[in-house]
């Protein structure tokens, strides 16, 4: 049987441990209770059976007929019984005969003989198995009762943990504006457990991250704004400058500026959530030709199935542009573009992505492995694919090289 979304371990864990104490408490209270009610009607009938011993005892000194349920060394007296009353002690013993138990009072008659009673216990033995099939079927309901109460409490935490959780992943993913808003942490009269606490500190975590996000955002586009200006002028003054080495190397790096300025834009562009589409169709292989043309790079197209899709182009053509433009920077050759419905790769033959960038994603201003560049080609691509409302996932071969997919909606 499948348990609910929200049960785990913790829900199952816990409804064993209730289980468990429920039937060891039920088991010993059942325990106490039979043993001091047995103990009470066992005194009872033994002051009963010795009353009567007392009375046959006077009866047979005294030399007058014994009562009815008195006998000398009579058929079924318990041989430990005789033999106590042999040694001049007084004793009792239940015992059955022939199926009916008795209780057996027995003492010393004279050398060779004992003399003994026995008393029905069958009402008392009734009592006590009546008492303890009772013991049992109560038990049974009150710890399904006590089981369904425990796992009521405890499902109204695994659920709250697992809210919490959920939360925690969609922060993870990007979601900054996901809360747990748990009821006890915005009712300050409600008494605060683990969870709320809990709940607590993962909302201020995400508010804090949230703050610090968004003043690093308005940073960047502040400065990307800030150096257009002077790059502008900057760009036009090299275009002044005489021919020559010197003059190409500032117009180089003017240009590396200017680009890295236009990039820093545009990702403050996609954080703020400006982009809006311009749809229209497009041919998804034709486009992937043109846009390896425009790169001016080596790079193989294999259209394996097209299709028309409905997209912006300007955007499509510029996640692919990255894609290639990173894997010819990053990679090595063969650089392979494959369209396959509405799904395009890209892969090289390097040394593939770094660790951080498969399980995490692309992030700004950071490479590993020796590598040149800001990490804003792939940032910039997959923001521009979020827009699309496609799915941009990065991996590595198993034959070596980066893959990066893009599968469009």
């Amino acid at each position: 049987m499948r348990l609910p979304h929200w049960a785990g371990t913790l829900a199952a864990k816990s409804a064993a441990f209730i289980t468990v104490m429920c039937c060891a408490l039920a088991a010993l209270l059942g325990v106490l209770v039979h043993v001091s009610v047995t103990d009470q009607t066992v005194a009872e009938a033994r002051e009963q059976a010795l009353a009567r011993l007392a009375e046959a005892t006077a009866a047979y000194q005294a030399g007058a007929a014994l009562p009815r349920d008195a006998r000398l060394d009579p058929f079924g007296l318990p041989a430990r019984l005789r033999a106590l009353a042999l040694a001049g002690d007084r004793g009792t013993m239940v015992a059955q005969d022939d199926g009916h138990p008795w209780m057996w009072a027995a003492g010393p008659a004279d050398r060779h003989r004992a003399l003994a009673v026995a008393v029905d216990y069958t009402e008392q033995a009734r009592t006590i198995a009546g008492l303890d099939r009772s013991i049992l079927w109560s038990s049974v309901p009150a710890i399904g009762v006590t089981l369904l109460v425990g796992a009521f409490a405890v499902t109204r935490v695994t659920r709250r943990l697992h809210g919490t959780a959920q939360v925690a992943r969609r922060i993870s993913a990007g979601d900054l504006d996901a809360r747990v808003h748990d009821p006890r942490t915005e009712d300050p009269t409600r008494s605060q457990d683990e969870v709320a606490a809990v709940a607590a500190a993962l909302d201020g975590m995400a508010a804090s991250l949230q703050g610090k996000l968004l003043s690093e955002q308005r940073f960047t586009a502040d400065v990307a704004h800030e150096l257009r200006t002077p790059l502008t002028g900057l760009h036009a003054a090299a275009e002044l400058l005489p021919p020559g080495r010197p003059t190409e190397l500032v117009r180089d790096r003017v240009a590396a500026l200017r680009t890295l300025t236009e990039d820093l834009l545009e990702i403050s562009r996609l954080d703020a959530g400006r982009e809006r589409l311009e749809s229209d169709a497009e041919a998804l292989g034709t486009l992937a030709e043109r846009v390896v043309r425009a790169s001016g790079t080596e790079t193989e197209v294999k259209v394996v199935r097209d299709v028309w899709v409905e997209t912006d182009r300007r955007r499509l053509e510029r996640v692919l542009g990255n894609l290639v433009a990173n894997a010819h920077r990053h990679g090595r050759a063969p650089v392979v573009l494959t369209v396959e419905g509405k799904e395009v790769t890209v892969r090289d033959h390097g040394d593939g992505y770094p660790e951080y960038l498969v399980a995490h994603g692309p992030q700004r201003f950071r490479t590993e492995g020796g590598a040149k560049g800001h990490g804003l080609g792939l940032t910039i691509a997959v923001g521009q694919a979020e827009v699309l409302g496609a799915r941009l996932s990065f991996a590595n071969a198993v034959d070596g090289g980066a893959v990066a997919t893009l599968t469009l909606p």
